[in-house]
């Protein structure tokens, strides 16, 4: 039988976490935190569980700083409770009792009931005590009229109390830490804590240690910051995505330890857990049409969120309509020229109640495709990610998302997964997506693809380019070969989009046709109208921000071992 140590008495909420993560332990109880670790810290068989977090008062950083003094001390997991918080009492005022002149409580308890007791008890004397049993015992025993008891409900049934009022604070709920001699395993999906010592002053310091996280993708789920009480120095507490274990993890932590702060044991790894969502997730599962690498990449990243995945196929062992049965969402990641064929073909099964995200390319003709396949208590958005599986993270690449009138909850949770790994969302109607898609995709890989039939069919020598070619002019070489050097099929289908991208194209061929006819014509005032009519339309802000990026790219061009020879 394990042994689980912390606060007390019987019934209180941490009582009733130590029962939800173990039934059967043995719980010894006391009444502070510095005892229940002292106590830990000499029985190296014994759990501890002390609160963390709750969500109406926040982080008990004080703990924090008690772990971080503790050796062979693990936090290895987590559990959330709801807290149900009551106002008991001997008499009922409302009945002819006492008025009620003093509340008794814990002081974390008068911190989640502030609202409570400002709006209800504004002028009560509120008596904060570390021991709650024996006060209520005092209580009862001395028939304290007029004093009442803010404790949970069993607590306050407990000892007999009328109930007051129930539930006199929601959404109130506790996070408490599981502390151990051993630490954790790693899951899949997991959460490490981090405290620094105190740090040495330096500009940019707190900048520079999120930066490590930041450019290697690693997600940040708490950050809380405070002066030493001792030197009044800066500390950190962080908490991370990720085991300690893992590779990327453990290299960010290392580089911020020997490269960032400069000194040696700077960091206390408080441990890794099992991540914990303090926020309710509606979505359990997503399964995926279409095994292709950009699936596996999606379906990797949501299983790292803690969702399950399937990802189906023409050759997987489970077929899309058995997924389709038991998932919530269901993507729809194939190529371009078939995905309105695929949602005709699977589009009908799918049920009231789920969700069909399209991740493609073009969007009319398969928006319009899912809403006549599929009933109207099926959720419909399209997402057009512009990255490829070769990306490390999402972080500052583009998506483009087009809600429809049966987008709900779960599409705006996937949304959320979006952002919170540092997409940049831009919102589209189906028609608009399409246009700016002929102009982002469908027209610069139209005119790569024609570039380099023209250089093939001259017999130019592509060695030569760099020799005659300005730093402006090397921008369309350089999207020539980066459309070449990468899978031909996707960008045919790019090429091959309907919708209104198509126009886009047209209208290019039919304007170069006009400017090749006025330029073989010596007709230079008229190009230079032409040049200066399109400049009216361009925003000032936009030809500047371009400008800048350009220089940048001209400067990295410029550079020796860049140059094209």
């Amino acid at each position: 039988m394990s042994s689980i140590i912390t606060i007390g008495p019987v019934g209180s909420d941490c009582y009733q976490a130590c029962c939800q993560y173990d039934p059967n332990a043995k719980i010894s109880l006391l009444h502070r935190i510095s005892d229940v670790l002292e106590n830990f810290h000499q029985q190296n068989e014994t759990i501890a569980l002390i609160p963390v977090y709750n969500t109406r008062a926040g982080e008990v950083k004080e703990y924090f700083r008690l772990m971080a003094n503790m050796e062979n001390c693990y936090w290895i997991d987590n559990v959330v409770l709801p807290i149900h918080l009551s106002l008991g009492a001997l008499e009922n005022p409302d009945e002819g009792g006492a008025p009620i002149h003093t509340i008794v409580g814990r002081g974390s308890v008068f911190r989640q009931c502030a609202e409570y007791l400002d709006e209800h008890f504004p002028d009560v004397v509120l008596m904060a005590v570390t021991d709650i049993d024996n006060a209520i015992l005092a209580i009862v025993n001395e028939n304290k009229l007029g004093v009442a008891v803010i404790e949970t409900e069993e607590l306050v049934k407990m000892y007999s109390l009328e109930l007051l009022a129930r539930e006199v604070v929601s959404h109130n709920r506790t996070r408490f830490a599981v502390l151990s001699s051993t630490p954790a395993d790693k899951t899949g999906y997991d959460a490490t804590a981090v405290i620094t010592k105190p740090l040495k002053d330096r500009v940019g310091m707190l900048a520079d240690i999120l930066g490590e996280f930041t450019r290697r993708g690693i997600n940040i789920l708490d950050l809380q910051s405070e002066n030493d009480i001792k030197t009044q120095k800066l500390r950190i507490y962080l908490e991370i995505e990720g085991h300690v274990n893992d590779s990327n993890l453990r290299d960010a932590l290392n580089t911020i330890e020997s490269h960032v702060i400069q000194e040696s044991g700077a960091l206390k790894v408080l441990g890794s857990f099992p991540r914990v969502d303090m926020r309710a997730k509606k979505i359990n599962s997503f399964g995926f049409i279409g095994s292709g690498d950009m699936s596996l990449w999606f379906s990797d990243r949501l299983r790292n969120e803690g969702y399950t995945t399937c990802v189906t196929g023409r050759t997987t062992a489970i077929t899309p309509l058995e997924m389709i049965k038991s998932v919530d969402v269901v993507m729809v990641c194939v190529p371009i020229s078939v995905t309105a064929s695929t949602i005709a073909q699977y589009g009908p099964y799918m049920r009231d109640g789920q969700a069909l995200i399209i991740l493609a390319g073009e969007s009319e003709n398969t928006l319009a495709t899912a809403l006549k396949s599929t009933t109207q208590g099926v959720e419909l958005m399209f997402v057009h990610n512009l990255w490829g599986p070769q990306t490390v993270a999402m972080k500052d690449k583009n998506a483009t998302i087009v809600r429809t009138h049966r987008s709900g909850s779960f599409c705006s949770e996937f949304e959320a997964f979006l952002y919170k790994h540092g997409a940049d969302i831009f919102h589209d109607n189906a028609k608009k997506h399409d246009l700016l898609m002929g102009v982002g995709q469908k027209l610069p890989t139209t005119v790569s693809v024609a570039l380099a039939m023209t250089l093939r069919e001259h017999k130019i020598n592509f060695e030569d380019i760099g020799s005659h070619s300005t730093l402006t002019s090397l921008y369309g070489i350089i999207a020539m070969a980066r459309v070449h050097n990468q899978n031909s099929r996707t960008y045919a289908e790019i090429m091959a989009t309907e919708g209104d991208g198509r126009k886009i194209v047209r209208s290019f061929a039919q304007n170069i046709l006009k400017i090749i006819e006025l330029a073989e014509n010596g007709k230079i005032s008229d190009l230079q109208a032409i040049m200066n009519n399109n400049k009216k339309v361009m925003p000032q802000g936009f030809l500047q921000s371009r400008m800048k990026q350009a220089k940048a790219v001209d400067e990295i061009l410029s550079r020796p071992n860049m140059k094209m020879c």
